[in-house]
């Protein structure tokens, strides 16, 4: 599911971009429980999408990666298990973030094959040698300018290199629309909602990138949408995914929606609760995500 800070670069989750009165600790905590999730329940869909670019790699072997807004790792250890003699920079701005992956890495056995840098993109570009690879997981979308860092992304790629972004074409949802308890249309209602939030907050969301990363001097060489639909059997983290992810969107709605809608929300990310999301077993996992693959001449 990936890159997740606003107006900056990291691994995103759909609804770090709602309104919190939490601290920065407990949300850099939610959102590492939501990275982490993603990866588990996406990891399909990051197989598909890393065996996707592997002939667009061309050859030689990959030997160096930057993982732009890498989170807690979710594009990095598939890259990892995709192109088995690279390395990869994970970059982020939270050093909670880039402690969390560092951890991950040391539990799997490749701490050796990785090396964090923590920057704030919308300050300076960091000082990086030539990469083979840049991978931008629904991060370009949350800096305030994308196109400088382009720029930047275009003078780290080595000649040949390949620039990799993929954005979401529309975000998680999981619920059936009867609930079964007289709220019909509950996760559109929500998402309408924080879609006005996201409008005024992320102005450079849903853009097409493909124009862009050719304004940049870019060559683009495919461009793919990847729809997730998953259905029973599903992953085992299905449910704690979808409560962390509705419990994320709960914190954000404040009282914009009606008091019944929330309290069904309330019902839904109860953990002990009878039609608690972790008991149901109607739940899907659905959403889009389109993948460009460019190329720097």
């Amino acid at each position: 599911m990936q890159s997740h800070q606003h107006g900056h670069h990291h691994q995103d989750h759909p609804e770090h971009t709602a309104h919190s009165d939490h601290s920065a600790a407990e949300t850099d905590a939610a959102m590492a429980e939501i990275l982490d999730l993603d990866a588990e329940v996406m990891h399909s869909y990051l197989a598909e999408v890393t065996a996707w670019i592997r002939p667009l790699a061309g050859d030689p072997p990959l030997s160096r990666i930057l993982d732009l807004g890498s989170g807690t790792g979710t594009g990095t250890f598939a890259l990892l298990e995709r192109f088995d003699q690279a390395e990869v920079i994970a970059l982020d701005v939270s050093a909670a973030m880039l402690h969390r992956l560092s951890g991950k890495a040391a539990v799997l056995g490749v701490a050796d094959r990785i090396r964090t840098v923590q920057a704030d993109l919308d300050e300076a570009w960091p000082d990086i040698d030539a990469v083979d690879l840049v991978w931008a997981s629904s991060s370009l979308h949350h800096l305030a300018d994308p196109d400088r860092v382009l720029a930047g992304i275009f003078g780290t790629l080595r000649p040949g290199g390949l620039l990799v972004v993929a954005e979401m074409a529309s975000f998680p949802r999981f619920l059936p629309d009867d609930l079964g308890f007289g709220r019909p249309g509950l996760e559109a209602r929500c998402q309408a909602v924080l879609d006005e939030q996201r409008a005024a907050a992320l102005p450079h969301l849903g853009s097409d990138w493909g124009p862009r990363l050719s304004r940049a001097g870019f060559t683009i060489d495919a461009e793919r949408p990847f729809v997730i639909d998953l259905a029973a059997p599903l992953p085992a983290a299905s449910g704690r995914y979808a409560q962390a992810t509705l419990r994320r969107i709960r914190s954000g709605l404040g009282s914009r929606m009606s008091p019944d809608d929330l309290a069904a929300l309330d019902t839904l990310i109860d953990p002990d609760g009878p039609e608690s999301v972790l008991h149901r077993n109607d739940l899907t996992v659905r959403t889009a995500r389109t993948v460009w693959a460019a190329s720097r001449p």
